[in-house]
Formats: structure tokens, C-alpha cells, sequence
């Protein structure tokens, strides 16, 4: 008996080619020999998908730390509470998905888990892209990222997008500071620190949800602008 693929002479016995590995015509491998290679790439990515889902809805929720932690770790919020389920990410809308990764990213930077932060950090800043449009609030996580990242050029951008469709917004300010820190401005940071005590009383006053959503980041930075700006004008 000879393989019907390459010829090679095989025995009576022989279910598979020695030489080339095909199987000879009219046998078969027994039930589970058949299955194993699928059921083994089944298993892998199975449990893949079981990680992601897991570390994705582990430290989700919470506080969310703003830009002040990503570039001096000034404000650090405790780990949230495990959840005994991960979440179904296929039945988030693509706004749920970007939130969810950027409070995962936010979480891990701000528990000193940069490695991990790192790992679901392109991801995030993929969910972002692919929504049909940015808002103030979802800008502003975008240009978190970005400083996470260390990329104060594409935070910066966000401030300035930010700028031009709500000139006063405190979120532009905040992350123009943050950037341009990174950038090793220091003057540049002074001004957008400035900026945001001169115009914070009005905008904080207009009760935009966003500003409710992050007061705890707020807060934190208006201590910090106040500190800084202070600080700056004695030493003059």
C-alpha cells in the first residue's frame, strides 16, 4: 500500500503518511484524535478571550484619576471593589466599550500597574476612534490617554479641540497644563493654570455633566493650580 498523496510506501496498518502526514484514504482516527487540534485552538482562545474579559472587569468603576496622577502621581484613589462576573463587553454600546477601557487604564496607571495600564492603553485609544463622533467628555479621556501614553503632542491637539468648541471649558486647561509640563514648559503650564482659576467659578457655576462626573479631579486640580500659581507669584 502507497500514500495517494506522495507515493510512499506504507504499511496495512498505517492511518496517517510517515513521510508526509496525509491520511490514507478509507481510514480513520478514532473520535477524540480527530477533534483534538480544534478542540486545543478552541481551549486557547477560550481562554484568551476569559482574561481579557477578567482584567477588563476587575478594576473597572470608581474614581477615575485624571491627568494630575498620570504625570505626578499626586492623587491616588483606592483599588475598586472585584466583581464576582465579568462583564458582557459584546452587548456594550461603542461609547460603553471606550469608557469601560479607559477607567481599566486609568485604574491600573493609578494603582502603579503601568505594564498592564500599557497593554489595554492602545486598545482604549482604538475604542475611541472608532466612535462616530467625540464630545467634550470623551476628548478629555482621549487626551488622558495620550498623556498616559507620554504624548503630550496628541494631548495638547485634544486641549486645543476642546478650546474651540467651548473656549472656557476647564478640561482644555487642565490637560494643556498636564502636557505642557511634559513638554518641560513651565511658563506655558503657569498660563493654563492660570487660565483655569480665571475661568472656573463661571464654568463650574453652568453645572456641565462632565464637571460633575470628574469633581473629585476638579477639585484636585484646583488645589494643585492654586498651590502652583501662589507658590509662583512670592517667588516673584
Amino acid at each position: 500500500m502507497t500514500c495517494h498523496a506522495c507515493g510512499a510506501p506504507l504499511t496495512a496498518t498505517a492511518r496517517f503518511c510517515h513521510k508526509c502526514g496525509a491520511q490514507v484514504a478509507g481510514a480513520q482516527a478514532s473520535g477524540w484524535r480527530v477533534g483534538l487540534p480544534w478542540a486545543v485552538a478552541g481551549a486557547a482562545l477560550g481562554a484568551l478571550v476569559t482574561v481579557l474579559l477578567l482584567r477588563l472587569g476587575a478594576g473597572s468603576g470608581g474614581e477615575l484619576p485624571d491627568a494630575a496622577s498620570v504625570s505626578d502621581d499626586a492623587s491616588r484613589i483606592p483599588p475598586p471593589a472585584s466583581r464576582s462576573s465579568p462583564p458582557d463587553i459584546s452587548q456594550m454600546s461603542p461609547e460603553e466599550r471606550a469608557t469601560r477601557l479607559y477607567n481599566r487604564v486609568m485604574t491600573l496607571h493609578s494603582q502603579g500597574k503601568s505594564d498592564s495600564a500599557g497593554l489595554f492603553l492602545p486598545m482604549a485609544l482604538q475604542a475611541y476612534a472608532m466612535l462616530p463622533a467625540l464630545d467634550v467628555d470623551a476628548r478629555y479621556h482621549v487626551g488622558v490617554l495620550d498623556l498616559t501614553g507620554g504624548d503630550y503632542a496628541a494631548a495638547l491637539a485634544q486641549a486645543d479641540s476642546i478650546r474651540r468648541a467651548v473656549p472656557t471649558h476647564l478640561f482644555a486647561f487642565m490637560l494643556r497644563a498636564r502636557a505642557l509640563e511634559l513638554r518641560r514648559d513651565p511658563a506655558g503650564a503657569h498660563r493654563a493654570y492660570r487660565d483655569f482659576l480665571q475661568h472656573e467659578a463661571a464654568e463650574r457655576a453652568r453645572n456641565r455633566p462632565e464637571y460633575t462626573d470628574h469633581q473629585d479631579n476638579l477639585d484636585a486640580f484646583h488645589v494643585q493650580a492654586t498651590q502652583l500659581t501662589v507658590g509662583r507669584t512670592r517667588a516673584r
